[in-house]
C-alpha cells in the first residue's frame, strides 16, 4: 500500500468511536472521509430520550490523552467516586468505587462528547465530515461503498473502510450476507427508558459525587449528574413492565411505591415516561472483525454490549488505540495491521461483554445485600493491604488498561482467596489469606 498521504480512508459512522478514529487516522497523515447518516448534531438537537449518559473511565481517558483531548473533554465532566444505593424505603448508602476513595468514574453526556470529538476531527488536517449521507451497501473485493444523500446516489472505492456504524451496521450486514463473517445477536428482555431529575433551586437534587442506583431485583433505575445540575435517570426494566403502565395514575402509583424518594424530585415524570421511547438492549458477537485487510469493524459495529459496566464507549475508544498501535507496529501496512487488530481485540470484546452482563446482575440484585457489602469491604481491605498485588474486578476494569480478558483471569485467581478470607475468622486467618494471595499473584505474573 502507498504512503498514508496517498491513501483514502472511509469511516462509516460519525458517532463517538468514528469521530475519534478520524482524529487518530488524520494525525497519521491519511485522507479521511467520515460518512454519517444523521444531520450534524452540533446544529440539530439530539433525539429525545436517547442519550444514556456515559461513565468515562481510564480506558477512554487514555485514548483521549494520546491526542491531547482529555482536558477539553473533561471540562464539563462530573466525577463520581462511588454508588449511592437507594432502598425501597428511601434510605441511602454510599459505596466507594475504590479502597482509597479517591478514584472516580466521570459522568458526561453522550451528545456533548460526540460534538467535541466531531469538532476535533473536523479541525484535523485531511479529515472531511459528511452529514446526511446514508451508507446503503458495502462490497468486496472492490471495497465499494454505496452512498445516498437525499435523492443522489454514489459509489466510492476507498482504500480502507472502517465501519463504526453501530449496532445496526450496514457494513457488517453486507459482510454477513456475503458469508464473510458470522454474527450472533443475544437480545435482552430488559429495555431502557430515560427520565429526568431537574435542578432544585439551581442546585443538584441528589449528591452529584455518586452514581445513584435504585436496585429492585429484576429491574433498577440509575441516575447520573449533568453539568446543568440535573440528573439523567435511566430505567432498566423488563419490557412488559413498561407496557403495564399506561395512565398517569398508574405511573405515579408505581413510582411512589417502588422509588418513593425519587418521585418528589421528578416533576416531569409522567410526561417523560409517556413520551420517551423504550430502547432495546442486546449483546453482539461477531467473528471475524475484519476482511482481506481492507475493511474493519470497530466499536458497537463489532461488539455492542450491555451498558452495565459503563464500558461501551471506553471499549470502543480502546479499539481505536489498538488499531493505531497495530498500524505503528506494521509500518502502516493494513494487510498486517487489520488481522493483528482482530487478533488482539476480539477476545477482549468478548470478555467485556461477559463482564457487562455480570455487572448488571450485581447492580440489580446484589448491591443492597449485606453479604455483598461485606465482600466489598473485604476487597477494599485486601487492596489496601496488598497494593499492586490485589485489585478488584471493578478496579481493573474501570481504573486500569489491563486487557479485559486478563481481568477475568486475574479476578478468577483472586476470588478463591477472597472467599477463604470471608469464611475465615480472626487476624490469623486473614494474615494467612494475605500470604496465600501474595504467592498466588506472583505465580500468575
Amino acid at each position: 500500500m502507498g504512503a498514508p498521504s496517498q491513501m483514502r480512508i472511509a469511516i462509516v459512522g460519525g458517532g463517538l468511536v468514528g469521530a475519534l478514529a478520524a482524529c487518530y487516522l488524520g494525525r497519521r497523515g491519511y485522507r479521511v472521509d467520515v460518512y454519517e447518516r444523521r444531520p450534524d448534531p452540533r446544529v440539530q438537537d439530539a433525539e429525545r430520550g436517547r442519550s444514556i449518559n456515559l461513565a468515562l473511565s481510564e480506558r477512554g481517558l487514555d485514548a483521549l490523552r494520546r491526542i491531547d483531548l482529555v482536558d477539553t473533554v473533561m471540562a464539563p465532566a462530573l466525577p463520581m467516586h462511588g454508588r449511592m444505593i437507594h432502598d425501597a424505603s428511601g434510605n441511602m448508602e454510599f459505596q466507594s468505587y475504590s479502597a482509597s476513595g479517591d478514584r472516580a468514574i466521570n459522568s458526561i453526556g453522550r451528545g456533548a462528547l460526540n460534538e467535541t470529538l466531531l469538532t476535533a476531527a473536523e479541525e484535523t488536517p485531511g479529515v472531511t465530515l459528511h452529514f446526511g449521507v446514508r451508507t446503503t451497501a458495502y462490497g468486496l473485493p472492490t471495497n465499494s461503498l454505496a452512498l445516498q444523500r437525499g435523492d443522489d446516489f454514489e459509489v466510492i472505492t476507498p482504500d480502507i473502510v472502517i465501519a463504526s456504524d453501530g449496532f445496526g451496521s450496514v457494513v457488517r450486514q453486507s459482510l454477513e450476507e456475503a458469508g464473510r463473517i458470522s454474527v450472533t445477536t443475544e437480545p435482552e428482555t430488559t429495555g431502557y427508558k430515560e427520565l429526568t431529575i431537574p435542578a432544585r433551586d439551581g442546585e443538584f437534587a441528589l449528591d452529584p459525587d455518586a452514581l445513584h442506583i435504585w436496585p429492585r431485583g429484576a429491574s433498577m433505575m440509575i441516575a447520573l449528574p449533568n453539568p446543568d445540575r440535573s440528573f439523567t435517570c435511566t430505567l432498566f426494566w423488563p419490557g412488559e413492565d413498561f407496557a403495564a403502565l399506561r395512565t398517569p395514575e398508574q405511573i405515579l402509583e408505581h413510582f411512589s411505591r417502588v422509588y418513593p424518594d425519587a418521585v418528589p424530585l421528578m416533576p416531569t415524570l409522567v410526561d417523560d415516561f409517556q413520551h420517551n421511547p423504550v430502547g432495546p438492549l442486546a449483546t453482539l458477537h461477531v467473528d471475524p472483525w475484519q476482511a482481506d485487510g481492507k475493511v474493519a469493524l470497530i466499536g458497537d459495529s463489532a461488539h455492542a454490549i450491555l451498558p452495565f459496566f459503563g464500558q461501551g464507549a471506553n471499549c470502543g475508544f480502546e479499539d481505536v488505540v489498538e488499531l493505531d498501535r497495530c498500524l505503528d507496529q506494521s509500518g502502516d501496512d493494513w494487510g498486517i495491521a487489520l488481522p493483528l487488530y482482530q487478533q488482539r481485540r476480539q477476545p477482549n470484546g468478548e470478555a467485556i461483554a461477559f463482564l457487562a452482563k455480570e455487572n448488571f446482575i450485581e447492580m440489580r440484585d446484589k448491591v443492597a445485600s449485606p453479604t455483598f457489602r461485606a465482600m466489598k469491604r473485604l476487597e477494599h481491605a485486601l487492596e489496601r493491604a496488598l497494593p499492586g498485588v490485589y485489585s478488584s474486578r471493578y478496579e481493573m476494569v474501570s481504573f486500569t488498561t489491563i486487557p479485559y480478558a486478563e481481568v477475568i483471569e486475574r479476578d478468577r485467581r483472586q476470588r478463591g482467596t477472597v472467599l477463604a478470607a470471608a469464611v475465615g475468622v480472626g487476624a490469623a486467618a486473614l494474615g494467612t489469606t494475605l500470604g496465600l494471595l501474595t504467592r498466588a499473584s506472583r505465580r500468575g505474573r
